[in-house]
């Protein structure tokens, strides 16, 4: 792989984790603190877990694109 390809796929990767660590602080920090009352019907904990799957599925993807799958 070359260097420019390396550096595509790292920005892409870093690109992608901050994209799901902005939404897990949001979700953690911001709804958690400020939205507490009307989120006490609700649990946050599907959120986390929608963002694992979310992270595994564009990063399968992303893999593919760039050519480091390991299937």
């Amino acid at each position: 792989m070359s260097k420019e390809r390396q550096s595509a796929y790292w920005k892409a990767n870093l690109r992608l984790v901050a994209i799901l660590l902005s939404i897990w602080f949001v979700v953690s920090y911001g709804c958690g603190i400020l939205l507490v009352d009307f989120l006490d019907q609700f649990q946050s904990i599907y959120v986390f877990v929608v963002l694992i799957f979310v992270y595994v599925r564009m990063m399968n993807r992303m893999d593919r694109e760039h050519d480091v799958h390991e299937d």
